[in-house]
């Protein structure tokens, strides 16, 4: 059975390829929205990875290293916001979206090290 988390953050993958698609079709950018399917769409392969970690540690790592894939995410579509590929109304989802996995996996980590 999956996780909320899980669930959400590959929801929000699907979001992402759909916004990589767009922005590769229509507006020919290849570069950032190259960087936002990477950063956003390995935010779900990492939790789902965790699953088989060799160790505590290692399960604690895979959660950390999606919430920093989670943080570099909300970067990219900022910038493609800032620089004119995408309309705040097409952001404002994404960001409320990634914000909720980002508050997710710290909840996550610190729970997880707690049991250390």
């Amino acid at each position: 059975m999956n996780s909320i988390l899980q669930d959400k953050s590959y929801t929000f993958a699907i979001q992402i390829v759909k916004l990589a698609q767009s922005l590769q079709k229509e507006q020919k950018e290849f570069v950032i929205s190259n960087q936002v399917l990477r950063s956003g769409t390995s935010i779900g392969a990492l939790i789902r990875e965790a699953e088989f970690a060799q160790s505590h540690a290692d399960y604690i790592n895979k959660f950390y290293i999606s919430l920093k894939e989670a943080n570099e995410t909300s970067y990219w579509p900022n910038l493609l916001k800032d620089t004119g590929y995408i309309d705040k109304n097409n952001l404002t989802n994404l960001e409320k979206e990634n914000k909720e996995l980002i508050a997710m996996l710290v909840a996550t980590v610190k729970t997880l090290k707690s049991k250390e």
